[in-house]
């Protein structure tokens, strides 16, 4: 089953602005900054900045720099990346450029996906996980955070709360649970207060806030184990102070150690993703890479994947970059074909899958109260749209991000394309230059003038009289309040439905919108 779709990127994409990642936003650790386009500059402490053009990439060492900073030129497309252990510990010290062969350039927006997406080609099973903890059964938690126990899949991520500030705390803390912030310095990032912050997650989520950031953290520590890291590598990358730290914690929580944990998930026999020895293999071929001592063939892609029947709290964007998938929901299944974005609904039961050789990115999500969604709805996106996609999932799921970042500003790109798709439901002409006449008018929508006759011909605006029974003109006025509504309800402030309708004024739109539906914008949405 395909739900209908339109085609959103049939107009040009927004334009990239510039980004940042200072030492602030991420834990310390090497990370690996490949640029796909534009322009980025590293600089450690108060050296001189290295300047990184598309198609190069940069190692920046962990150890013995107090500051590093990450900053891309606006139209720039980055990728932060943090490769396997394995590729820190072979003497990689320094600040290192390197060239990336065009042939690495998807694995690494894999790499990329694979990091942000739990128990996907990771190199272990997720079966097996989920056998291997519940055999062992989740004990009391540690000391520390006792007083819940959220069941007897105790490795999975706790739920997302609800409210906004304490929900974009949990979505910093989901890409990277290293991030060591009190809840005073977290109310602070997030325009809160500190008791605001505590009361919505305890409400939203049954969890104290620490309780919370240390289930999610354990959660974390289980992905990147089974993923073959050793455990002082975990410990730092998901925010314990030391071994012994996350080894008594760990232990509280599932009742073995992590060591114990991989040892005997190492003993199970592997099922999809890569595997222990392929991952090791990559590490030493994109060591090769960095040090320049040759150009190894890229790795083989991922094979196809899905994963298990689960449900999410929130509403998830997922774009097809390369390849197809599929959503499972039930007994119908929706295709997911390159380019497609796909919102797959909350609390909703469901499995998602890729076929061999795809590569899909998250986009960002949404809560229940932000949209309104019982069933998947898909966006088709023309090649056009690529980097801008892209930028939005890096924006989503890792530190580099605008200094406005606003983790909804997906959901209002997306609105605006959900309601000119149903704006579909007016009336079309089956005349085939009617139609044409009438998908560009839905594609310009918002431009100031764009809905306005342009040397349509006499019988075209005779097609749309006989075959919708409305003049051109009363047939676009129709579609805009028809996605005036859809944006209202979907909570955009009429201010900004205005202007995505093509309206300059909003006295203006708010009189033709209380013409059209009998109420004005405001008390529409207040309805």
């Amino acid at each position: 089953m395909v739900p209908s779709s339109f085609a959103a990127g049939a107009g040009d994409p927004p334009p990239i602005p510039g980004a940042r990642l200072g030492s602030a936003d991420s834990p310390v650790r090497p990370l690996l900054l490949w640029v796909r386009t534009g322009t980025a500059h590293v600089r450690l402490d108060d050296g001189p900045a290295l300047h990184l053009e598309a198609g190069e990439g940069a190692w920046i060492p962990a150890d013995g720099w107090a500051e590093r900073a990450i900053t891309t030129e606006p139209g720039t497309v980055a990728f932060p990346l943090c490769p396997h252990v394995g590729v820190g510990a072979r003497g990689l010290s320094e600040l290192t450029r390197f060239d990336v062969p065009s042939g690495w350039q998807t694995w690494l927006i894999q790499l990329f996906n694979l990091q942000v997406t739990p128990f996907s080609g990771l190199g272990y099973s997720p079966q097996a996980i989920k056998e291997l903890l519940r055999r062992s059964g989740p004990r009391s938690p540690a000391p520390v955070e006792a007083g819940r126990n959220p069941g007897p899949e105790g490795f999975a991520s706790p739920a997302m709360p609800r409210a906004r500030g304490a929900r974009a705390v949990a979505e910093e803390l989901t890409g990277d649970p290293a991030l060591d912030l009190t809840v005073e310095q977290w109310a602070s990032r997030v325009l809160s207060s500190a008791r605001t912050l505590r009361r919505d997650f305890l409400a939203d989520t049954g969890l104290t806030f620490e309780q919370w950031r240390l289930l999610r953290r354990l959660g974390a520590a289980v992905e990147f184990l089974a993923a073959g890291h050793d455990v002082d590598q975990v410990a730092a990358r998901v925010g314990f102070a030391s071994r012994n730290g996350l080894t008594r914690a760990f232990k509280g929580r599932f009742g073995l150690t992590p060591h114990e944990f991989g040892r005997e998930l190492c003993a199970r026999p592997g099922a999809d993703g890569l595997t222990q020895g392929a991952a090791a293999r990559q590490t030493d071929d994109l060591v090769r890479m960095m040090r320049k001592t040759g150009t190894p063939a890229a790795p083989d892609m991922l094979p196809a994947a899905s994963t298990p029947p689960h449900t999410n709290d929130i509403h998830v964007l997922s774009w097809i970059y390369q390849g197809s998938g599929y959503l499972d929901i039930g007994d119908q299944r929706y295709e997911r074909e390159r380019g497609v974005a796909t919102w797959i609904p909350a609390e909703v039961d469901h499995v998602t899958g890729l076929r061999e050789n795809s590569v899909s990115l998250p986009l960002g999500d949404a809560s229940t109260g932000d949209l309104q969604l019982t069933a998947p709805l898909q966006v088709r996106f023309s090649p056009a749209w690529d980097d801008y996609l892209m930028f939005c999932s890096i924006s989503a799921r890792s530190g580099l991000r605008p200094d406005d970042h606003d983790s909804r500003h997906i959901l209002g790109l997306f609105a605006e394309q959900v309601a000119a798709q149903r704006a579909l439901s007016v009336p079309m002409p089956t005349d085939p230059r009617a139609r044409a006449v009438a998908m560009e008018c839905l594609r310009r929508i918002g431009e100031p003038g764009g809905t306005r006759d342009v040397d349509v011909p006499a019988d075209i605006h005779r097609a749309f009289r006989d075959e919708t029974g409305m003049t051109l003109g009363r047939w676009r006025y129709a579609a805009r309040m028809r996605i005036a509504r859809d944006l209202l309800a979907g909570g955009a402030p009429p201010s900004t439905v205005a202007r995505r309708t093509g309206y300059a004024h909003l006295p203006t739109f708010s009189a033709a919108f209380s013409r059209f539906h009998g109420l004005s914008p405001r008390d529409y949405q207040n309805q």
